[in-house]
């Protein structure tokens, strides 16, 4: 599940132009497919897709890596702007703050 965008972005991203197929779906507890922002069986993009798609569509590409010398906290650069944007503990959390900053990005621009 680390792999795919939660469904929030996942419609935030459809406003903002993302149509990319995609090979999974979004579905509820009890089994039927949640219909989605791209179609009616529920596509689900990956943060990989996301990303490929922020960089190909708005020239913005992501680094996240360590930003203190124990590693222990994460970070992303942005590479338009070179600024470290927030620290995280984990890696995923890194993405899913990364993702909404880029979201907010092309949202207000």
């Amino acid at each position: 599940m680390k792999d795919f965008i939660l469904y929030p972005e996942a419609l935030e991203l459809k406003e903002l132009g993302f149509d990319e197929p995609c090979f999974g779906v979004y579905a509820t507890k009890d089994g039927y497919v949640r219909k989605s922002a791209y179609d009616e069986i529920g596509n689900a993009p990956t943060y990989s897709q996301s990303f490929r798609w922020f960089r190909d569509k708005h020239g913005l590409c992501i680094v996240i890596k360590p930003i203190d010398d124990k590693k222990l906290d994460l970070g992303y650069n942005l590479l338009k702007n070179g600024l470290i944007m927030s620290a995280h503990l984990t890696y995923e959390e890194a993405e899913l703050a990364c993702l909404k900053k880029l979201i907010e990005i092309v949202k207000t621009n």
